[in-house]
């Protein structure tokens, strides 16, 4: 922080000259943080989804996402969230409507302070044709995922980082990035002046 005129600490003071990430071949991608599981047989992954998965475990599981998701107590949303597994920190807020995985909602992780918008989606788990793959997502501390956005397996959000409103997360969002677009990719200054 800045020192303001007074010679005080402005804890308020935004910056608005941003360095941007690159995007290149070796920004951490989500597969490298993805297992695969290969499924038995002709039939798609999903076709084999109780062999993953305890059928009971999900059905609690879609309760409990459920409720949070039409809850407006954000108390009550940490609460239940916790109760399924999910790591909520201090001061989360959870939109109406957004949704974590109902299948491995315990490879969440939701840092202090962070703010997941309405009818958001963080994914877990991906069911593909001969295989599912599961994977970690951290969204981190004062992070923010804009409404309709989803979030894929494996997925880092790193602290104080924006997605915004409908975008597909496929990548490691650097802290303090702004991302947008499917697949989402950092906004440069001039377009986030523009917003």
């Amino acid at each position: 922080m800045e020192p303001s005129e007074g010679g005080e600490t402005d804890r308020f003071h935004v910056s608005t000259t941003r360095t941007l990430p690159v995007v290149t071949d070796e920004t951490p991608s989500r597969h490298d943080r993805v297992r695969s599981h290969r499924t038995p047989g002709v039939a798609n992954s999903l076709a084999h989804w109780t062999r993953a998965r305890s059928p009971l475990r999900v059905a609690i599981n879609y309760v409990v996402v459920w409720l949070v998701r039409i809850s407006p107590s954000l108390r009550l949303k940490r609460w239940l969230l916790r109760r399924i597994g999910v790591t909520v920190g201090t001061g989360v807020s959870w939109g109406l409507e957004a949704t974590p995985d109902v299948f491995w909602p315990e490879l969440i992780t939701v840092e202090d302070h962070a703010i997941v918008g309405y009818d958001a989606t963080l994914l877990c788990h991906e069911f593909l044709q001969e295989e599912y793959r599961t994977g970690e997502v951290v969204v981190g501390e004062r992070a923010m995922i804009g409404a309709g956005a989803i979030v894929l397996p494996g997925v880092e959000i790193g602290a104080g980082a924006s997605v915004a409103a409908n975008s597909l997360v496929t990548r490691d969002v650097e802290p303090g990035a702004t991302v947008a677009g499917v697949p989402a990719r950092p906004m440069d200054a001039e377009s986030l002046a523009e917003d």
